[in-house]
């Protein structure tokens, strides 16, 4: 079955999560993706932790279908086949620190000017330019500096997302950039620069909380899991500890909640809840009110009572729920893939296709194919035996 990017090859000089899961995307679509890594200890998320079977729960996410090469760059023996690699490449995946491929002839004005089909992506925390250029971005800070950190949390204190949320943004917009890119040089046969920061990715993530917050006004407040500014929108405990997710958006809703839920359709009418800004100014009372209903009921029965009421709720699940998820079952959307481990369920990435399958094959060990992808290249076994002794490779 063909797949979207079959014959497109991409080379990357990725670490951590930003070009790592936008290659793995790519690779998901067929592309063939050429990851370069340090001779040695390899992409450094290899060492982030040991919790799946010995490998690193980062590592195993992100790196699946792709083939790993060990070079050191910093030997002209090695610059030589990474350069040689490039000029036969669709694209240029990069994430080193700022400069650092330009350093190494791998900026993407020189490199198209050798090869102007090329596509070369450069994922950086702030940008090519401007004041904040060389900073280091880790996740939390671009979660700070991007105003995430003052709307996410309680009233008393900020709190990070749980995953690397503004990697994993400037990773999808890598990915959809070099979509757009090859589509576009479809057209015109050029290749194009996509830089792309994390602090524009997840800014452009915090768009309602900006606008919200537009000239001058008062910024959504830090409200925990409950929404800001809609209630009751958020986490309620039910009697047998559970706790469940709900959510109204409007007053039709509310009506049902009251009279399906509650079982008091008085509350609709009553003046202190009758429309969302009551609702929102006296949530203290009302959630005392909603509590006491469901202090008296399992969790089950409370997510019956709102599904039969039509109001949208969830199971807070954690992790060992999400694995088990009935729903993920149901649509089959678990497959293995090979790993130095041996086999690990992986997710199919979102959206079923009906035109070709999604690639997913085993997650490289450290220089697995580096031989492999040298005699590809037309490298004799003398040449290869002399960059593994001058630790080249």
């Amino acid at each position: 079955m063909t797949r979207p990017l079959d014959g497109i090859t991409v080379v990357s000089l990725e670490h951590a999560i930003a070009a790592p899961l936008c290659t793995r995307q790519l690779a998901d679509l067929g592309a063939r993706v050429i990851k370069v890594e340090r001779p040695g200890g390899g992409d450094f998320a290899r060492a982030y932790d040991q919790r799946v079977a010995g490998e690193a729960s980062h590592f195993i996410w992100v790196n699946r279908s792709k083939e790993s090469l060990t070079l050191d760059l910093k030997q002209p023996a090695a610059q030589a086949v990474l350069q040689e690699l490039v000029a036969g490449a669709d694209v240029l995946v990069q994430n080193l620190a700022p400069g650092a491929a330009a350093r190494m002839g791998l900026g993407a004005e020189v490199l198209q000017a050798k090869h102007p089909s090329l596509i070369v992506c450069d994922i950086s925390g702030y940008g090519e330019d401007g004041p904040y250029r060389d900073k280091k971005a880790y996740d939390l800070l671009i979660q700070s500096e991007a105003g995430f950190l003052s709307i996410t949390g309680t009233a008393d204190a900020p709190c990070k997302s749980g995953n690397s949320i503004a990697d994993i943004a400037a990773g999808m917009y890598a990915y959809t950039g070099i979509l757009a890119a090859l589509l576009q040089r479809g057209k015109t046969g050029k290749g194009s620069h996509i830089d792309v920061s994390m602090l524009e990715s997840l800014a452009e993530w915090m768009g309602y909380p900006m606008y919200y917050a537009y000239d001058g006004a008062p910024p959504p407040p830090r409200s925990a899991a409950s929404h800001a500014t809609i209630y009751p929108y958020g986490p309620f405990a039910a009697g047998d500890g559970g706790t469940v997710m709900l959510g109204l958006q409007n007053e039709r809703e509310w009506r049902a909640f009251c009279e399906g839920v509650l079982m008091q359709a008085g509350l609709a009418t009553d003046p202190r809840f009758d429309s969302n800004a009551k609702r929102n100014a006296n949530r203290e009372v009302l959630q005392a009110l909603i509590l006491e209903t469901f202090a008296a009921l399992s969790t089950a029965q409370v997510l019956e009572r709102l599904d039969a009421a039509q109001i949208a709720n969830a199971r807070m699940n954690d992790m060992a729920g999400l694995w088990q998820h009935p729903q993920l079952q149901a649509r089959e959307r678990w497959r293995e893939v090979e790993s130095p481990a041996g086999a690990i369920p992986a997710l199919l990435p979102p959206g079923r296709q009906s035109a070709f399958d999604y690639r997913m094959d085993a997650i490289p060990a450290v220089g697995e194919h580096t031989e492999s992808i040298l005699r590809s290249m037309g490298r004799s076994e003398a040449d290869i035996h002399a960059l593994r002794a001058a630790e080249a490779i």
